[in-house]
This record gives structure tokens, sequence and C-alpha cells, in this order.
């Protein structure tokens, strides 16, 4: 009898150990269950939610992240939010048992960002969360202009908590007389005023080194494999598929924690900016269940293409798991379209509720972060167990 799919024993989703409660922790409950589940393309809001967090049977967060106890407020340590994604906010205080700082954001009527603190940060850890996602351009400025108001405030120490970095995917030189984006963005970040990063599943490595400051680097990983392993899958009919060749070592790794899964390559060539054309698949997925792992999803022209071609090579099931949802048009029309059997993302950028279909689960990243910033407050490190599987570098 095929055993059914599990994490790997080296995963601390499996482990034994209990979680080690700092004296911060206090019995203070959160009315967030995650992950988002949308039933029929609409959320299913809870009545008792104060901030309109949809509610699932299934817990989205690893188990030692799940608890709902919350921390004795630290009066030196202060959250604001932009306006990107203020629910994903509102969910990390929820887990850190903190208000989010007061903040007054508006647009002049030309356009311009106004930012004003409403309390005194001086002395202060400050934690700025603003995702970068469309519109990258508003959002960005939002964020720079948010840092330069708390160092003008004599905040202590500022950092960027950037779930999603929009330019991370201009990283190189492809072409002649091409920029690099993501150097440029991250100057522009730290002559600002800030002094760490954090950002989630950032499109490659290498961004990391053009920062001049400290980076931490999450990966959402752990919750989407928590997610799937409770899932009734025979481990011997998976098959973990990376839906191009720059994805592989992502793919495998992911492979490694669900039960050393199989993995198969889709072979695309690429012909323009948001444009792809696959090619060949590399590996074996007749009647098994393919899950395909990807950072991000913008026009879903790749993991579209290549869910077709996983179907035409016989595969049973195709799920889609991604880290970011920036779902561009045509996006949703290609993920609902019946080539897959769920599209498992993370809430790192705000889904508008046009973009909700039947098959889409949403789930919080919040307590990862959560856990995260207290830790780089504590000047904690993240490769200690169980927290090992953060992904904090």
């Amino acid at each position: 009898m095929a055993s059914l799919l599990h994490l790997s024993a080296a995963s601390p989703f499996v482990s034994q150990k209990e979680h080690r409660l700092s004296p911060r922790h206090a019995a203070v409950s959160c009315n967030a269950v995650e992950p988002l589940k949308f039933g029929n393309g609409i959320p299913l809001l809870s009545s008792s939610s104060s901030y309109g967090v949809a509610e699932h049977q299934q817990s989205s967060f690893p188990s030692f992240l799940a608890s709902n106890s919350h921390f004795d407020h630290d009066t030196r340590l202060r959250i604001f939010s932009g306006t990107a994604n203020p629910a994903l906010s509102q969910e990390i205080a929820c887990y850190m048992g903190l208000e989010l700082g007061k903040i007054k954001i508006k647009r002049f009527a030309d356009g311009e960002i106004y930012v004003q603190l409403q309390e005194s940060v001086r002395g202060c850890d400050v934690f700025l969360v603003q995702p970068t996602c469309p519109p990258a351009n508003e959002n960005l400025m939002e964020l720079l202009i948010m840092i330069d108001a708390c160092r003008r405030a004599s905040a202590k120490n500022i950092t960027a908590v950037i779930p999603y970095f929009g330019y991370a995917r201009a990283d190189r030189k492809t072409q002649g007389r091409e920029s690099i984006a993501a150097k440029l963005v991250a100057n522009l970040i730290t002559e600002a005023g800030a002094n760490r990063v954090l950002a989630c599943d950032l499109h490659s490595g290498q961004s990391m080194g053009y920062f001049d400051i400290p980076v931490d680097h999450v990966y959402g990983q752990p919750v989407i494999l928590d997610y799937l392993a409770s899932k009734t899958i025979c481990s011997d009919e998976l098959v973990v598929v990376s839906p191009d060749v720059g994805g592989v070592a992502r793919a495998r790794a992911f492979a490694k924690k669900l039960s050393d899964a199989p993995l198969a390559i889709v072979d695309k060539r690429r012909h323009g900016h948001n444009v792809a054309e696959v090619m060949n698949l590399i590996g074996d997925v007749k009647g098994k269940v393919a899950v395909m792992v990807d950072d991000m999803i913008d026009t879903a022209g790749t993991i579209s293409k290549g869910a077709a071609l996983l179907h035409q090579e016989g595969a049973r099931e195709v799920y889609a798991c991604s880290t970011h949802a920036v779902f561009s048009p045509p996006a949703i029309e290609r993920l609902s379209s019946g080539l897959f059997q769920e599209v498992i993302i993370t809430n790192t950028i705000p889904v508008s509720e046009q973009n909700y279909f039947p098959q889409l689960t949403v789930l919080s990243v919040a307590n990862l972060l959560g856990e995260t910033i207290w830790r780089v407050h504590d000047d904690c490190s993240g490769a200690m167990e169980p927290y090992s599987s953060l992904g904090i570098d």
C-alpha cells in the first residue's frame, strides 16, 4: 500500500519537539483562521473577523506557527502599514499581539504622496510593511517616503518589510543597453534611510547582493508545503514540476520536502516579455499528480502552457503553487480554464475580489513574517530548531 504524502523527517512540521515559547508570549486569542478558501469565486468571510480574513477548516500555518498566543506589548517595537496590503499588515500585528502604528498617508490632487507618522518613533525599532506590488511605482514611492518619515522622526532602526519585491525580475542584463532595475531600487531603499530589508521569495537570490544593508530572505515554501502535506495524495503518485529551467533549484528543494518526490522540467523558449512557448517535457508525469512550483504568477502564460503540456503527457491532476500572485490580465482566464485542480498562492500580494475563482486557495504568510520580525527585533538567528524551515538567511 502506497504511503500518503508526507514531509521529510528533517522538516519541523513533523517534529515532536515542543515549541518553546519566549517570555513575551501571553494568552490572547486571535480570530484569524487560514488559508483563505474561496468557494464558487466568493470569499468566505467571517462575521467575527475584525479585518475580513476568510475562514477555512484547514490551517495554513505550520504547527509551530499556528499558536493563537500573543506577546506582551514591546514599547520599542513599532509596525506601520502602507496602503499596498493593509490586511496582511493587520494579520502580522495580530500574530505579534501589537497594534499597527498610526500613520497618515494621502495623495494630493496631482498624485504626490504625503506621509505623516501619528505617534513618536524616537529610539524605536520600526518595521514598515509594504509590498511593491501593482501599481509598483506608486507603492515603491510610498515605501520610500515612509522610510524617510521614520528617519526624520529619529527612529533607531528602520526595516523595510517587502513581502513582494516588484523589480526583482530585472536583476541582470540579458540584452545590450538594458537597465538593472533591481539594483536601482535597492539603492533607492538604502539611500532613503532603511537599515535592513525583510523580503519574501525574491525572484533570484542574487538580488540580496544588490543591497548594501542586511537582507533577511524568508521563503513562503513552508506554508505551501504544510498545506500540501495535509492532502491525501499518495507519495508514489506525486511529481514536482518546474515550469522552466530557471526554477529547477526551487522545484528540487520543494520536491525533497515532499517525500523526496521525483522531478520534471518544462523546457520552454521565450520570445519576449510575458510571452512563453512550451517546447518539451523532461521527466515522466503519466498517471501522476503534478505540482507546478514557481515564485510568482504574472500573466500565467508560462504555467498554463506548462499545465497543458502536462495533461497532454498524461498527468492525472495538475496543481499550481506560487508565493506571489501578481495576476496581470489575462491570468484569471488562463488559471480558471480547467487546467488546474487547484491554484495555491499566498497573500504577499492582495487578491482583488474580481480575481477570485473556484480553484483558488490563498494561504497566509502573516505568522511567518511576524515570527521573523520578532527574531530580527530580538537579534535572534532563524537557523535554530524548530524555525530552521523559516528560511531566514
